[in-house]
């Protein structure tokens, strides 16, 4: 499916972050802490986001979404991740779900699904991770077997966010062949007969969402539920993961500026040695460092995203880039921000270990570090005059509106 992309004037994308900020600001920042101590999943806070137009950041308006570019996408996630980076992620995940449905379901697909889930009425959860098998995404070994007219679902998938509460999974499962060729993506109703889940994970992070095991034993699921063509499922995954790469890098970009600003904060209050540390040479280097590598991964998020928004030959590599760059520095910059306080950044009631914990595993998740590492240096090794990256068909949308819709 092709789809065009149309961004917002500034004055727009302005009004539109103001609206985010807000939300952030009375639904996430307050109730973060809590959240992360009693591992609470903000189901009321994700339904007044879905109010707001965050259910489907980039999805078309006709389907319910709000048919934003992916250049202000990423503007939304980072200030979304100011107010709890774990709340940000998981509606970055869920918004991977439902582009997919938007960008490859068939009509009755859209119909069944999308109107609730941009509502985030109900929840999305996305199925490629299987126990032993990682980075090494297409070696998935679900099984879906052909019965008559259903396919029956039979594995297992591994660090799923929103098991157990998301009203549909996509399931990547294999079909055919061995490798990419032969995986195949399914929309799994939550209440399907057969799904199961695994207790929850014991996490150092994201404690605001769980994180549980899928488990298929011979789920029925009609023909009409595969997503797409059989045997383009991993084509689907991956094509969705441009869009999550960057949400991501984005929402470790708004983790860190929060503990960064709480730094700049706190070394002018504090004093040591008879002056405020904000007087200190060592300490002013510390936070421009800070502050500059925070600038240079908001760059390389934008690009990123603007090379979605363009259909850029090279968005994969770009996306890959910004995600390895933005997440290595969100995580060292909160670390840093860390250490500046000292023992009080240890201490849960400042907050910043909690970001910390949080932005530790966007260096994993939608692809590790060391395979965006790979995802680039191949690309550049690629023998002059071959085909470049492939265009992440997925990723070509279009933006149904331009502006979010008011919470009111």
């Amino acid at each position: 499916m092709t789809m065009t992309t149309v961004t917002t004037t500034a004055e727009e994308r302005e009004a539109i972050l103001d609206a985010v900020r807000e939300f952030a600001d009375t639904e996430l920042a307050p109730f973060a802490a809590e959240r992360d101590e009693k591992h609470i999943f903000p189901r009321e806070s994700l339904g007044k986001a879905g109010e707001l137009g965050l259910g489907g950041i980039y999805v078309r308006e006709e389907f319910g979404g709000t048919g934003l570019s992916r250049s202000d996408t990423v503007a939304i996630f980072e200030e979304l991740a100011k107010g709890d980076p774990a709340v940000a992620a998981y509606i970055s995940i869920h918004n991977m779900v439902v582009w997919m449905i938007d960008t490859y379901g068939d009509d009755a697909q859209r119909g069944r699904w999308l109107p609730a889930l941009t509502a985030m009425q109900e929840f999305g959860g996305y199925c490629l991770t299987e126990p032993g098998v990682g980075s090494d995404a297409a070696n998935v070994a679900t099984s879906a077997v052909r019965d008559g007219d259903d396919y029956l679902l039979t594995g297992v998938k591994q660090f799923i966010s929103g098991a157990g509460e998301a009203a549909v999974y996509v399931v990547m499962a294999r079909t055919g062949e061995p490798g990419a060729r032969g995986i195949s993506a399914f929309l799994v109703p939550g209440d399907a007969d057969g799904l199961s889940f695994g207790a929850p994970e014991k996490k150092m992070g994201w404690h605001a969402q769980p994180t549980r095991q899928v488990i298929l034993d011979g789920v029925r699921v009609p023909a009409s539920g595969m997503l797409g063509d059989e045997g383009r499922g991993f084509a689907i995954a991956m094509s969705a993961l441009n869009g999550g790469r960057l949400n991501i890098a984005a929402c470790s970009l708004g983790g860190a500026q929060w503990a960064l600003d709480r730094a700049v904060q706190y070394v002018h209050e504090r004093v040591a040695f008879g002056e405020p540390l904000a007087e200190k040479q060592s300490i002013l280097f510390a936070i421009a460092d800070m502050r500059t590598d925070l600038q240079a991964a908001r760059l390389m998020v934008r690009d990123g995203a603007l090379a979605v928004d363009e259909n850029a030959p090279d968005a994969t590599m770009r996306c890959a880039m910004a995600k390895r760059f933005a997440t290595d520095a969100g995580f060292d910059v909160a670390n840093r921000a860390l250490q500046l306080h000292g023992g009080y950044g240890y201490l849960q009631d400042y907050g910043i270990e909690r970001v910390v914990r949080d932005l530790r595993v966007h260096q994993i998740l939608e692809g590790t570090n060391e395979i965006m590492r790979l995802i680039v240096g191949r690309e550049m090794l690629r023998p002059a005059g071959s085909a470049s990256l492939q265009r992440s068909g997925g990723d070509r949308m279009r933006s149904g509106g331009d502006r979010m819709r008011s919470a009111s």
